[in-house]
């Protein structure tokens, strides 16, 4: 039979068993929510970085060039009489290339010279009636106000005068740019107009290499200009001089490519020309390695690469325990879809490709092996 005394002290088991129940409760989902976001494994997608293979001596085909050249044109409008210099033709400084129709200058000549004539015999006039005044003011035979008027009269005819000497001046030098005359010694490379064509100021009618100095320049493709460093040793051989080599360095490299072939030219200096060098003849550049070139570099694609900070950085996977490690990196030049790592990273290292903004440092990975990594290789 229960009794007051009897329920009350089954009351209080039951409140007591609750109670240690609710805490085993709470524990196990405080246990639950502590587990640390590093045991919590995440699949990426992950490869072994490999080094670009390594080429001891680049050799790239290329052309002799002039260091130096420019475009010659007219620095007036007008119609073409004639022309002296065709293509391949050899020209010295001075010498008389081409020669516009000078008829409307010379006319404009004229009348700069009328208007300097007018203008000096009104200046001649004026000093005259001011010498007069000058004479009369002193006698005071004329009104102040009349040896104003006759100085502003002198001042205008004066400035008259030095506006119409710099307008004949100005017509001079226009009448002289109606002939085009080499500025430099050196050969006709092209032609951009013809006898008889009407041109406008500025509009290019020779090309002109200078003479001296040759060249030999080459298109380096993105995976080889990574090779390349100024002042690099060169040999160079041709074709239409068997059995003859020449000694050249790297005077300059472009720093972006070229619109359409994706491609850095590259200069070099030959140290001594042949006479019998031409401008176009095809040349073999064979570069000597350098110690730039002795250090492997790793392509990889763009979507590997995030930023800590202002330094590029990369995901690796450690082998002891799949877990990641934040790895700053030394990028040697960027790609269309790729990037090449020149220093920070091993061969053999694995690189996380893709979902490098998800993860976190010493978290732990699952490495998934990419479907098509051809895709990101240029």
């Amino acid at each position: 039979m229960l009794t007051a005394h009897n329920y009350r002290l089954s009351s209080v088991r039951l409140l007591r068993w609750t109670a240690a129940l609710s805490w085993l409760v709470l524990v196990l989902a405080g246990c639950h929510r502590g587990v640390p976001s590093a045991l919590q494994v995440k699949p990426v997608v992950a490869v072994a970085a490999q080094a670009n293979a390594r080429i001891d001596q680049v050799r790239l085909p290329g052309q002799i060039a002039s260091r130096h050249g420019a475009a010659l044109s007219f620095r007036v409008a007008g119609k073409i009489i004639e022309r002296k210099a065709r293509l391949g033709d050899k020209v010295q400084a001075g010498q008389v290339l081409a020669q516009l129709d000078p008829s409307d200058l010379n006319r404009t000549l004229a009348t700069a010279r009328a208007q300097l004539d007018a203008a000096e015999h009104q200046l001649r006039y004026a000093l005259e009636q001011l010498q007069r005044d000058q004479a009369q003011i002193h006698e005071r035979l004329i009104a102040p106000a009349q040896f104003e008027a006759t100085r502003n009269a002198h001042a205008a005819a004066l400035a008259q005068r030095d506006q119409a000497k710099q307008q004949l001046a100005l017509a001079d030098n226009q009448a002289q740019y109606t002939t085009l005359k080499a500025d430099h010694d050196g050969v006709i490379t092209a032609e951009r107009a013809d006898t008889d064509q009407n041109v406008a100021a500025g509009q290019v009618v020779y090309e002109i290499a200078w003479s001296g100095q040759l060249d030999a320049i080459c298109d380096a493709p993105e995976t080889v200009v990574s090779q390349l460093a100024r002042d690099q040793h060169a040999s160079l051989t041709l074709a239409a001089l068997p059995g003859r080599y020449l000694n050249a360095h790297v005077r300059e490299i472009a720093p972006a490519t070229q619109s359409g072939s994706r491609t850095f030219r590259v200069k070099l200096s030959i140290a001594q020309p042949l006479p019998e060098l031409k401008l176009g003849m095809t040349v073999d550049i064979a570069f000597d390695a350098h110690d730039a070139a002795r250090t492997p570099t790793f392509m990889l694609p763009a979507t590997a690469l995030f930023h800590d900070g202002a330094d590029p950085a990369l995901w690796i996977v450690k082998p002891a325990d799949d877990t990641l490690e934040l790895r700053r990196v030394r990028i040697d030049h960027y790609g269309e879809r790729s990037v090449t790592v020149a220093a920070g990273i091993q061969a053999g290292e694995r690189v996380v490709w893709q979902g490098v903004h998800t993860v976190t440092a010493g978290q732990k990975v699952r490495v998934v092996a990419p479907l098509r990594p051809e895709l990101f290789s240029e």
